[in-house]
């Protein structure tokens, strides 16, 4: 009987969105790894305040993104219109996500700073590549992985043109170079994206709260929502095919849960009119 219950479907759902939200949340930590270890070279000399930003706008970000992505599954899905509809609640939403959208505008800041790190470099000549091993140069893997100089790619990039990014012991091809600044920008469009995203849905929220998501609103809503979700959808596939693991897993969890905050409005605004309805 208990299992029976367990088994239905809308248990099942929840427990799959909650359990998809909870990875998120544990992605912090694993950005937070990788920007560490990428800082100990592209910032070897050490952050300042200004730095952080720039060196760990990944971490910020979706800290930020994952307190908003709650507060959008409070206000759609768990807490009743009346419920948000009082002083106190409103209050404190505001609050929480002005303190969501300094940090996410803060790290799309860091995405910008970091994109135009990457242009800051100059021609960098060496007769023998490999005497460089063991002296704390790195070479490139991709935008925030930067593996100390060994041997094996030494050797790859013994023949090529090199360029180091000002100031600091990062070696790397023109090709590599090029494919991080590609990297970048797909960091910051990205980042650009989801702010617009976000934006159309506290519209959404702000209107059905009032009654006013009806027609062509929701229509339009729907046409440039969906526009943006594809730009959204290339940038992780793109991620897949030439950026690391970690950031297409995150990109391609990001989109699951949003689905979910968009199903939530759907059936919030299908709830409201039913309610509406009967009332007539």
């Amino acid at each position: 009987m208990v299992i029976g219950k367990l088994l239905q479907p809308h248990l099942i759902f929840k427990a799959f969105k909650y359990t998809v939200y909870a990875l998120l949340s544990v992605n912090i930590a694993l950005f937070f790894q990788e920007e560490m270890l990428a800082t100990e070279q592209t910032f070897s000399q050490g952050l300042n305040l200004v730095d952080i930003i720039q060196g760990f706008a990944a971490t910020i970000d979706t800290a930020a993104w994952v307190l908003l992505l709650l507060l959008f599954e409070l206000e759609t899905s768990v807490l009743s219109d009346d419920t948000l509809r009082k002083t106190n609640v409103k209050v404190a939403f505001i609050g929480l996500r002005v303190f969501s959208y300094g940090f996410i505008g803060y790290a799309f800041y860091g995405y910008f700073s970091k994109m135009l790190l990457t242009y800051n470099i100059s021609p960098f000549a060496v007769d023998d590549l490999c005497a460089l091993v063991g002296q704390g140069y790195a070479s490139i893997v991709t935008l925030d992985e930067y593996p100390l100089l060994d041997p094996q790619s030494c050797g790859v990039l013994a023949d090529q043109a090199l360029f180091q990014l000002n100031g600091q012991q990062v070696l790397g091809s023109t090709s590599d170079w090029v494919a991080i600044q590609w990297l970048a920008w797909v960091d910051v469009i990205n980042s650009a994206t989801w702010v617009a995203v976000v934006i159309i849905l506290e519209v959404d929220v702000w209107l059905q709260l009032r009654g006013r998501l009806q027609g062509r609103i929701v229509s339009a809503s729907k046409v440039i929502k969906l526009f943006l979700y594809s730009i959204l959808f290339v940038a992780a596939a793109y991620w897949g095919l030439l950026g690391d693991f970690l950031d297409f897993w995150d990109a391609f969890m990001w989109l699951v849960a949003f689905v979910f905050i968009e199903m939530n409005l759907f059936q919030w605004q299908a709830e409201t009119d039913e309610a509406a309805g009967n009332s007539l």
